[in-house]
């Protein structure tokens, strides 16, 4: 069973939110003991999202937790916003797809860098992203 600690919830509302993220996600990604290599893979993959958070959803915000299961720790990042939603996940979720504005990686970026990722949408509702990287 995973317990989570140290639940953190940051407003995505602007270009200094996104960066807040990032160092959010890294002081956590520092405690669960990530690599430096996956620290990075971690931090990048969230600041694509944080920045689809804003630029697409129109702002919303992210949940950053460390998780403990049994011996290994992990970080949890969920992005959530309330704009117009993904109308074509699986045309978002293909390698190379982007819309120009980013890192360039796009939704199937974000979810190579990390070990688990959901894509939870719906048209008019928003979306709500979650992605968890595990120590090694």
């Amino acid at each position: 069973m995973a317990a989570a600690t140290d639940l953190q919830e940051l407003p995505i509302a602007s270009d200094e939110d996104v960066v807040r993220v990032r160092q959010a996600v890294r002081t956590v990604a520092v405690v669960a003991k990530l690599s430096l290599v996956d620290q990075t893979k971690l931090v990048t993959a969230a600041s694509e999202l944080a920045r689809n958070t804003l630029v697409y959803g129109g702002g919303g915000k992210a949940t950053i937790e460390l998780v403990i299961e049994g011996r290994r720790t992990g970080v949890r990042a969920a992005f959530t916003d309330h704009g117009p939603g993904i109308s074509d996940v699986d045309l978002a979720l293909t390698d190379g797809y982007t819309t120009g504005s980013g890192l360039g990686l796009g939704l199937s970026g974000a979810r190579r860098l990390v070990d688990e990722f959901t894509l939870d949408t719906a048209v008019g509702k928003g979306t709500t992203v979650t992605m968890m990287k595990w120590s090694r």
